[in-house]
């Protein structure tokens, strides 16, 4: 599984198991908040902004759209001007990133949202935003301006969404991360329906 450069990598270790006695299997997972499919809440970047158990789940669960933003190596006002976002408040951008999210190696060029993009999404009411790479901000972003923007504004980000095999269009988003008191970030299971 590809990880964020300096975050703790994923570990599932056993820890009963029935073939060594145990009554039942039981494994110990280790991983960083911001691994695979997760959300990022207000407290993932602002001081006192809220954590992942308290973001309101009718920003997670709603109608929402993927737009299709593949062969733009990044996701500008211009480029969200032009596509279907109509009234929804839910978008999830759909990039070339999405072979790369399967490999295990981190690529630093993945396709981004510019802070042009942020801003107008912001502008447009939406509520949550995702991207298929492990961040929607383009890489060693100074000060992580689109996260900012973003997160100041009450738009949720979901960063790490398989989007690979998923046609562009309007869905039933359903974005349910671990509710983890206090925390960052969480992973999430993202399902969309038709």
């Amino acid at each position: 599984m590809v990880t964020f450069p300096g975050d703790p990598p994923f570990e599932m270790q056993p820890y009963f198991q029935r073939s060594k006695g145990d009554p039942f299997d039981l494994a110990l997972l280790s991983m960083g908040t911001h691994l695979g499919t997760h959300v990022d809440p207000p407290a993932h970047y602002l001081d006192g902004g809220a954590t992942v158990d308290e973001i309101p789940l009718e920003a997670l669960v709603g109608p929402g759209v993927v737009l299709d933003m593949r062969g733009k190596s990044q996701v500008d006002r211009q480029a969200l001007e032009e596509a279907p976002i109509e009234d929804h408040t839910r978008v999830l951008l759909k990039t070339d990133n999405g072979p790369l999210l399967l490999d295990p190696s981190f690529h630093e060029d993945y396709a981004h949202l510019t802070e042009d993009g942020a801003r107008y999404l912001v502008e447009r009411k939406v509520c949550l935003v995702g991207i298929d790479y492990l961040s929607i901000e383009r890489y060693k972003n100074p000060g992580a301006p689109v996260h900012h923007i973003l997160l100041e504004s009450g738009v949720l980000v979901v960063e790490g969404a398989h989007l690979l095999e998923v046609p562009p269009g309007p869905y039933e988003i359903f974005c349910l991360p671990l509710r983890i008191k206090g925390a960052d970030g969480a992973p999430a299971r993202l399902i969309l329906r038709r």
